[in-house]
């Protein structure tokens, strides 16, 4: 039986890909920090605990050899030379970056968002061949560069293939994005403002269909960069619309224009210009086709959510999103913005 070591199987795409995984046959340890063992798992899934930056440990754990590795918590070019330095005992990998690796060409991508004139201008749709922002330590980018560039520059010893995904969406994230609506809803407010008319896209990621593309990955192994989304990516007036029929809502949509009003109007998604990604190397490459469209993927978020939410702040229960969005949930300054609205 093919044998297949999962780093950070615990997490929100390390639990599709682990069920896939077994599914397809492979007798899989899944490794991640506290030892998890999720409910859908074959009971014949091992699952030791891992400090991935315990050298000593991985190498511990891929043992005398293993056919694939799967790595969803790699960052920079120390773990990537972790993995390369013990090639001769692994067959092939599949390591998880990002699309916030593009640059557009002109110095801009996601880490100069901020900036004046710093909103990255991409193609539409983005390739893998489009440019990347340089290799380094900074920012979660530059580092998810650095960690692509070294794996790949091992291809002859290591074959590996290279996912970058968008808004990850789907159970047990850390940044769950659609938390935006979802709450709003169990809240009570039923009326809602989006910036630039509800038309922003950032091409969202199912973390069902990135396992997808893992298990093709692991059948038929090589070097090689692809995009890692969904079909379709919805604007994100019509994720808030996919929510409230999932929660049997109605809600009151006012569109701006342009960019939010302070916080009013913002969203995890919302951006003036889109980020969709090209997914046709996917289907040629592996034969890709995604198991879950987006709308379909809504009702588990949606009652995930609902639970973690149950009893405590949330803050408290997603604190990596109140950290990047700390106004996310500002009644305040959007019912002011409302009266004023009225006079």
């Amino acid at each position: 039986m093919r044998r297949a070591v999962v780093i950070g199987a615990g997490g929100q795409i390390g639990r599709p890909v682990v069920a896939a995984l077994a599914r397809d046959g492979w007798e899989v340890t899944a490794a991640s920090r506290g030892g998890l063992r999720d409910e859908n798992w074959p009971a014949g899934v091992q699952t030791p605990r891992l400090d991935r930056e315990d050298d000593a440990a991985l190498g511990a754990l891929i043992g005398d050899g293993c056919d694939l590795v799967v790595d969803l918590v790699a960052y920079g070019v120390r773990h990537a030379r972790q993995l390369t330095g013990l090639a001769g005992r692994i067959g092939s990998a599949v390591v998880v970056s990002s699309v916030s690796v593009y640059e557009d060409g002109k110095g801009r991508g996601f880490d100069t968002m901020g900036e004046p004139d710093g909103l990255p201008r991409y193609p539409v749709p983005i390739t893998e061949d489009q440019v990347t922002v340089p290799p380094g330590d900074a920012t979660y980018s530059t580092r998810k560069v650095a960690l692509e560039r070294e794996l790949l520059a091992a291809a002859d010893r290591l074959p590996t293939t290279v996912l970058r995904p968008g808004a990850v969406h789907g159970p047990h994230s850390p940044l769950p994005r659609e938390l935006y609506f979802v709450k709003r809803n169990l809240d009570g407010r039923r009326r809602r403002v989006l910036a630039f008319r509800g038309e922003s896209v950032f091409h969202t990621s199912a973390a069902r269909n990135i396992a997808e593309l893992v298990r093709l990955a692991a059948g038929r192994p090589g070097s090689r960069v692809l995009n890692a989304c969904d079909p379709r990516p919805p604007a994100v007036a019509e994720i808030g619309a996919a929510v409230d029929a999932v929660m049997g809502v109605e809600t009151e949509t006012v569109l701006l224009d342009g960019p939010a009003q302070t916080s009013v109007g913002r969203t995890p998604w919302s951006a003036e210009l889109p980020v969709l990604c090209d997914m046709s190397a996917a289907e040629r490459e592996l034969g890709h086709r995604p198991v879950v469209s987006y709308p379909d993927s809504l009702p588990e978020t949606v009652e995930w959510l609902t639970r973690r939410l149950s009893g405590q702040d949330w803050r408290a229960a997603f604190p990596t999103l109140a950290r990047a969005y700390p106004d996310l949930f500002d009644y305040a300054a959007e019912d002011s913005w409302f009266a004023a609205r009225r006079t």
